[in-house]
């Protein structure tokens, strides 16, 4: 039984920082922001873009897009950033009631960055194992750009982290757009190296830790994690490449396009030249920023809005999040039977 895409939906504030006005915030050339960071332009949230809220007009998109009833959705995966309106708080359930999905139940996941990843193995995993599940609305928010302290140069490395929201319209049976096989890595050892210091029961949040700046995201040892992330990061994520496609039948040489995170442009020239592709076969997501887990689904969107994206492609969905977690899903798109 196959699983296929249904609808996407992207959401992008109305607000957003250029990457000289990054530069200037944060003492450093713009040139290094924008040429080698690959930050043109990113969006970030206006008063009312709260992270949930996002995700929820994200899924209302997708909804309208695939002309379905919400009662029709049995199933909600809240794909979105934990943090959020509320810090203890099931946003899925907030996100269901919004989309009126009344016949769904909901929950949270959160891999970072990977989540989307993530989350369309264990929606496709429910799905092949629960007759009752038979349409699933992955959906969420991000706008972990709050946590970055511009004077912090331990955080240079996510100056692009950016807000918006996405969401995903899965159906079984579904014969087009066809999610084939994830693969996913992960590794402790990098668990943390990047945390925000203080809101947890270690270091719980006061007006101490907040003028020593520890509610912000920071890098503890920032030597050490480029160290033994330089041995590991491009392997891991080529690797999760090369395996989910060759668990869904098929090879390398096959990829026509790669819906790949924001991250520097050296690393994105990397990806595409170690697996012989050219540069049209992916969008550098330069004029956005990175807004997490919702990355792979914008890059989709603007893929099929440009051309880039046609029947019978093979596109994988790729992801990156510290902790450290790597990610792929390969998707057939359009209709037609697999060739793999």
């Amino acid at each position: 039984m196959k699983v296929g895409i249904l609808s996407t939906g992207v959401y992008l504030p109305k607000d957003f920082l250029t990457g000289k006005d990054i530069a200037e915030m944060a003492g450093i050339p713009s040139v290094i922001v924008e040429e080698k960071m690959g930050i043109k332009k990113k969006y970030v949230p206006g008063p009312n873009d709260h992270t949930c809220e996002m995700g929820i007009i994200a899924a209302k998109q997708a909804i309208d897009k695939a002309d379905i009833d919400p009662l029709e959705i049995d199933l909600i995966i809240y794909i979105g950033e934990e943090h959020k309106e509320y810090p203890l708080w099931t946003a899925g359930i907030k996100l269901q009631e919004a989309i009126g999905a009344y016949n769904a139940w909901a929950f949270d996941v959160a891999l970072r960055c990977g989540t989307t990843v993530m989350a369309l193995k264990i929606a496709k995993s429910m799905m092949m194992a629960d007759p009752k599940i038979n349409t699933v609305l992955l959906a969420g928010g991000y706008r972990n750009g709050d946590f970055i302290d511009y004077q912090n140069p331990r955080t240079r490395f996510m100056y692009n982290l950016g807000a918006g929201g996405g969401a995903i319209l899965l159906k079984k049976g579904h014969a087009e757009n066809i999610v084939l096989e994830t693969r996913m890595i992960t590794d402790g050892s990098f668990s943390e190296d990047v945390v925000v210091v203080a809101g947890g029961t270690k270091n719980p949040i006061s007006k101490e830790a907040i003028d020593q700046r520890l509610n912000m995201l920071d890098v503890l040892d920032p030597e050490g994690m480029k160290r033994r992330l330089a041995q590991k990061s491009m392997d891991n994520f080529l690797k999760v490449i090369t395996e989910s496609v060759n668990l869904s039948g098929y090879q390398e040489s096959d990829i026509n396009y790669l819906a790949m995170l924001h991250m520097k442009k050296s690393a994105h020239a990397y990806v595409l030249s170690e697996l012989g592709l050219s540069a049209e076969q992916s969008i550098y997501l330069e004029d956005y920023g990175h807004i997490g887990q919702i990355d792979q689904i914008l890059s989709l969107e603007l893929a099929l809005g440009e051309g880039k994206v046609k029947d019978g492609d093979l596109i994988v969905f790729v992801s990156a999040g510290i902790g450290y977690a790597w990610g792929a899903t390969t998707i057939k798109w359009g209709k037609g039977e697999l060739d793999g």
